[in-house]
């Protein structure tokens, strides 16, 4: 039945499967997202990456709504507006690295089943913002997702949204899996409290090598 539904509605199954191979393959790939993550894990365990995860993904939301409704385009050809959300963008990164230069002593590893040292709702915040201020994102939609349309019935703002939540999800799975490895590996290191300090200047060089490769990327 399903089948004969995939039919009716001219829907390419095999363009599907080839967007989601390749979702899972950009996921996996070193990027500052799953980097961000994972050191998240490393400092604060799994839920805080999981929460950091969540907020990352959430904001791909707002990117497939933009590509969905024609903003990407606008953005693509508006060098002043694209600047002007690429500068909010670092400026937030390196507000982020100032807060953790000036907190109190080293970072301390916290078993993955303890209350993480930050909020998860800050997280999540942190997560979301990063994702949302980062207009590459918006772009590289606008690249990316027009390749796989995969109907001829559906409409092409249905068939985006179906791409962002399949997006959405690999991506989602992909950095948990990478949170909880890099959770567990934490607990190897509880009891080093040098590598405390280590993972303080990891996250701050996280948030400014982030903010340095927005500021060095193109249009």
């Amino acid at each position: 039945m399903l089948s004969a539904l995939l039919v009716a509605t001219k829907v390419e199954v095999s363009t599907l499967v080839s967007f989601a191979a390749a979702t899972a393959l950009l996921a996996l790939s070193p990027g500052p997202d799953n980097i961000f993550v994972i050191s998240q894990s490393l400092t604060n365990g799994i839920k805080s990456g999981k929460a950091t995860d969540c907020g990352m993904i959430s904001g791909c939301l707002v990117h497939t709504t933009l590509l969905a409704f024609g903003v990407s385009e606008i953005i693509k050809r508006s060098e002043h507006l694209f600047w002007t959300i690429k500068i909010f963008g670092i400026g937030y990164l390196i507000y982020l690295a100032f807060k953790v230069w000036k907190s109190d002593g080293a970072i301390v590893l916290s078993d993955p089943e303890s209350q993480p040292t930050r909020s998860l709702p800050s997280l999540f915040k942190t997560g979301f913002i990063m994702n949302v201020l980062n207009p590459k994102v918006t772009i590289f939609f606008l690249a990316f997702f027009p390749g796989f349309l995969f109907s001829q019935t559906y409409g092409t703002v249905f068939q985006f949204y179906v791409l962002g939540l399949l997006f959405m999800a690999i991506s989602f799975a992909v950095f948990s899996v990478l949170a909880l490895l890099a959770g567990y590996l934490s607990k190897l290191l509880l009891r080093n409290k040098t590598m405390g300090q280590y993972l303080k200047a990891l996250q701050i060089i996280t948030f400014l090598s982030i903010a340095l490769y927005l500021a060095l990327s193109g249009k």
